[in-house]
């Protein structure tokens, strides 16, 4: 059994997700859509990525970053490790693609802010 608190409208129903024989069995969700959130809650959870990227030339030394979709719980961890060791080069216009579909996920991982490059000395 798995008990979470919908997160999809501001009323936030406490809901029980449990498996009975062989069926998922909902329960304290008040509307369609608080169902669906536990049912892939439960069976397959989601999460949007944000993090930073580290960045040569530019005025700042890492960029902020985030995922276009969310990706499953279960890669963000080997995300983070691809993202962690990639280094991008200024300039890097808001919006700009850092990564294309990230491990096969088919999400791209874009910049959430712009970075102008260092003004040369």
């Amino acid at each position: 059994m798995k008990e979470l608190t919908c997160i999809v409208c501001p009323v936030g129903c406490r809901i029980t997700v449990e498996e009975k024989d062989g069926e998922l069995v909902i329960t304290g969700n008040s509307c369609p859509r608080g169902y669906e959130h536990a049912k892939n809650e439960y069976t397959d959870p989601k999460r949007m990525l944000t993090t930073t990227v580290k960045v040569e030339g530019g005025v700042l030394p890492r960029i902020p970053v985030i995922s276009t979709a969310e990706i499953p719980k279960r890669q963000l961890g080997d995300c983070l490790a691809q993202l962690y060791q990639l280094k991008v080069t200024a300039p890097v216009a808001y919006g700009d693609i850092i990564v294309k579909d990230i491990l096969g996920t088919g999400v791209d991982i874009k910049a959430s802010r712009e970075m102008p490059a260092k003004a040369a000395v």
